[in-house]
């Protein structure tokens, strides 16, 4: 890689250094680990993980082989009274509460306050009320510092109103709460990607970093804003290399042989060719840009070879470490449900730096 990055997209378990010296994380909605990797690389020890999704839970355990494992629903999980010490002396309590309902890509509304279920198969759950099961955590907890995640549709329309009573939920439980929408291309992540990252701070620990924010609202400083090189496909792509053809014979491949630069989705295509709208899910890869939001391996082609993304590529998509063992389950569904590592450990680093080696 020509271009110096803070942390490098394409890297390895094996030869990573974890120094585990910022602090003790726990994290929440754990799926493969991709926030957990994010707190090691930025020094942070991460003790430990809650997750619904067995298969996910395995492949989890593989990697990180944790001191402490839940495999059980959040619900269930904050009514513990037999949870370990360690817990309750957090420096970050980490959670990407399921955002589904939230999501863009989505029904979103007509979604709202409905059970759903993950491909794997895990116990249904209304998802958007899991973020209120997390600060429920947080309460009991009561870590120094809690870090959640979550899509960009939260704080679109009608979803605004979920982001007040976070706030509200946050306060009761005795923290400052403030949120940031973060983009992963400026952050040393090869993918366009936005989430939004509510970042709450305990209210004991919080008087020397406060600032007077408006006339009526005051908040610990913390400076987040990333500028990193963006990255594009092309320093990582693999030429000839495949793990799944599309078949060329297939209508497909028809629409890929008439694209021209200025497609983004084969959607393009169909739309100048047969005036109709479909396929704008399927994304087409360009070897001079940023790859768009991490889309399983269906939904992408690349524009320079008809293919999808190769694991590898899909691993420096989604800044996963390129020997990470995903056991039984699907790379690309992994990597697109998890947090890209380097995000998270671009935040844990300033949260340490800005808060938490001050106190």
């Amino acid at each position: 890689m020509s271009i110096k990055h803070t942390f490098p997209y394409n890297w390895t378990l094996k030869n990573a250094f974890f120094s585990k010296d910022k602090g003790k994380v726990f994290s929440c909605f754990a799926c493969g680990g991709g926030s957990t990797m994010g707190y090691k690389l930025a020094g942070f020890d991460v003790l430990g993980c809650n997750e619904i999704d067995s298969k996910i839970m395995e492949a989890y355990q593989a990697n990180h082989n944790p001191k402490y494992s839940y495999l059980e629903p959040i619900q269930t999980f904050k009514l513990r009274d037999d949870l370990p010490k360690e817990l309750y002396e957090l420096d970050i309590l980490d959670g990407s509460p399921p955002c589904s309902s939230f999501s863009m890509a989505g029904t979103r509304e007509k979604d709202w306050g409905k059970e759903k279920v993950f491909r794997e198969g895990q116990a249904e759950q209304v998802l958007d009320t899991l973020f209120f099961d997390f600060i429920d955590l947080a309460k009991k907890l009561q870590p120094k510092v809690v870090i959640a995640e979550n899509v960009k549709g939260l704080l679109l329309g009608d979803a605004k109103s979920y982001v007040r009573k976070i706030y509200k939920d946050f306060d009761s439980a005795g923290y400052y709460v403030q949120h940031w929408l973060l983009d992963a291309s400026k952050m040393g992540v090869p993918q366009r990607r936005e989430r939004v990252f509510f970042i709450a701070f305990r209210k004991d620990l919080a008087t020397q970093f406060m600032e007077q924010v408006d006339l009526f609202t005051a908040s610990p400083t913390l400076n987040l804003e990333f500028n990193e090189p963006k990255i594009t496909f092309g320093e990582f792509y693999q030429k000839g290399i495949s793990d799944t053809m599309h078949k060329k014979e297939s209508r497909l491949f028809e629409y890929w042989k008439k694209r021209i630069e200025t497609d983004n989705v084969v959607g393009d295509i169909v739309l100048r060719e047969e005036n109709r709208l479909s396929m704008f899910t399927v994304y087409l890869i360009k070897n001079n840009e940023t790859p768009p939001v991490f889309v399983r391996q269906d939904r992408s082609l690349l524009y320079d070879e008809f293919r999808s993304i190769n694991k590898h590529e899909a691993c420096c998509i989604g800044s996963f470490p390129l020997d990470y063992d995903f056991v039984k389950s699907n790379y690309g569904y992994l990597i697109g449900m998890s947090v890209p590592p380097i995000m998270t450990a671009q935040i844990a680093k300033q949260v340490y730096e800005q808060w938490l080696s001050k106190i």
